[in-house]
């Protein structure tokens, strides 16, 4: 016997609900990537190139999250997925991550290779970009911070963003420095300052991901605390198989085997455990299978 609810439509509407703002957010970025792209390569300014690349994979986040949750919206009804493809959003987080931290690593390596003897870059130039770059992810920043709190895709996107922030902070100090002093060594510097900034909010949002793909418990939930609880629901002797783990951002999964006294009511024993679940762990998806004991035999705990 077994007991479940599927709660996933929760999970698929926290992105979903957030799908005009990134659309909104992507074309803005993707207009200023242009910009900032060609204005990179007119000054040959590498801090305009890192906070373009950053930008790119701004872009490219938000239009993977689109595409996954895109994607599991329209898998819900197919029979052979039974979550259907809520994974998406985690395997598009895990991408953002990667991509990003090559992208820094990059940039880290031709700014070493111009400290030998960096460029002359126009100051003016590159502050008027990098002010239009701030702007433009200022509203980026605006438009995702709500869905960031709510789903994993949407907070890769958000935390590229973030991280593109700072590296137009950073190429506007670049650029006041250059203009003032002429000093051409800020370029590469601020160059590496950036891509060393994100990369521990990059490494944080791929550890994320990892855990949901390898089944790990979420990290808020303590699973003998759980193990526990659902001992103590009146009509259980033992509680064994228990796995707890995290479908997608803000779905927990739990399943767990309940083995009963002779005398418990099988409904009032699902009813208790599945809200204590709901109530004091906050996992709404759950399959509990129920072992009656042999009748007029003694209930004693089979172990883990």
């Amino acid at each position: 016997m077994g007991a479940g609810h599927d709660h996933g439509a929760r999970a698929l509407h926290a992105g979903a609900r957030h799908r005009a703002r990134l659309w909104w957010a992507a074309g803005l970025l993707t207009g200023f990537m242009l910009v900032e792209a060609a204005a990179a390569g007119l000054t040959g300014s590498l801090a305009l190139l890192s906070d373009a690349g950053h930008m790119f994979t701004d872009v490219l986040a938000i239009a993977m999250t689109l595409a996954a949750i895109t994607a599991a919206g329209r898998a819900g009804s197919d029979s052979a997925r039974t979550f259907g493809l809520y994974r998406l959003e985690v395997l598009a987080a895990l991408a953002n991550a990667a991509l990003l931290t090559l992208v820094a690593g990059f940039v880290v390596v031709q700014a070493v290779r111009r400290f030998t003897g960096p460029p002359e870059v126009p100051a003016g130039a590159m502050l008027l970009v990098a002010l239009g770059g701030l702007a433009a992810n200022l509203v980026a920043f605006a438009l995702l911070r709500s869905g960031a709190k709510e789903n994993i895709g949407v907070r890769g996107a958000y935390l590229e963003v973030i991280g593109d922030l700072l590296g137009s902070a950073g190429v506007i100090v670049a650029a006041v420095v250059i203009w003032l002093t002429g000093w051409a060594y800020a370029d590469p510097i601020v160059a590496v300052g950036v891509a060393l900034m994100i990369l521990p909010r990059t490494f944080a949002l791929g550890r994320s991901a990892v855990r949901i793909l390898v089944q790990a418990a979420p990290h808020h939930v303590d699973v003998g605390a759980v193990r526990e609880r659902l001992s103590a629901v009146p009509g259980v002797c033992d509680v064994h198989d228990l796995h707890v783990w995290t479908l997608t951002e803000g779905m927990e999964v739990a399943s767990a085997h309940l083995r009963l006294e002779p005398a418990a009511e099988l409904g009032a024993v699902l009813t208790v455990a599945r809200e204590a679940l709901h109530d004091e762990f906050a996992i709404e998806h759950a399959t509990l299978q129920v072992e009656p004991a042999g009748a007029g035999g003694h209930c004693t705990p089979t172990g883990w």
